[in-house]
């Protein structure tokens, strides 16, 4: 955490003033050792990403970087995931690994929370409501797949809300932003007619 408190990601950001900031946490099922989720959320457009892993260790959130990196290049994470924000979980604890890719090369800057803040990330937490009309807290995460993960992404993504003018997050992604859209064709990420929007667990059942 030395260099990465909350209160060093004030500083920066009062610093960088323009950079994006992108939230960072796991959403984990009934069995600790289980598969779990990996989230990210963009707070200029609410959108959220979801990634699929065999556990909640810090070795798997580091595959996740890592393939990511590999599917979009370097310069794109760069520009996507400026600066993340998490909280003091043990598997986001492989700060270096996360912060530069497998050649030493810097991708992101990683700040953290204060211990037992969550509301200073209180944005994502918001978020994970919609995943738990899904996946309701109790729910094992065995059955998950890659492609069902997907599924609930777009969904999610797709619900519009009051409080980004009755829009849904993918709407509010730029066109123009060529890291994003590239993004968005790598993970698949495509928006669901809002007729056909369904948040419950009959979704991926």
């Amino acid at each position: 955490r030395k260099g990465r408190t909350y209160e060093d990601f004030q500083r920066f950001m009062n610093q960088n003033p323009n950079l994006p900031v992108v939230q960072m946490d796991t959403v984990k099922g009934s069995r600790s050792k289980d598969k779990a989720l990996l989230t990210m959320l963009f707070l200029q457009s609410n959108i959220m990403l979801m990634f699929l892993m065999p556990d909640c260790s810090s070795k798997s959130v580091v595959n996740v970087f890592n393939t990511l990196t590999k599917k979009i290049g370097t310069s794109a994470f760069r520009a996507l995931f400026p600066v993340i924000l998490t909280d003091n979980g043990s598997e986001f604890k492989a700060v270096d690994l996360l912060e530069k890719n497998s050649s030493g090369t810097e991708r992101c800057r990683i700040f953290y929370c204060d211990p037992q803040a969550s509301w200073q990330k209180a944005e994502l937490e918001k978020n994970h409501e919609y995943i738990r009309y899904i996946l309701p807290k109790g729910t094992n995460f065995g059955f998950l797949t890659r492609k069902k993960v997907t599924t609930m992404m777009n969904h999610i993504n797709s619900t519009k809300r009051l409080g980004i003018g009755n829009r849904s997050p993918y709407e509010l992604a730029d066109p123009a932003d060529a890291h994003m859209q590239l993004l968005m064709q790598e993970l698949k990420m495509d928006t669901i007619p809002p007729d056909d929007v369904h948040l419950m667990p009959d979704l991926i059942k």
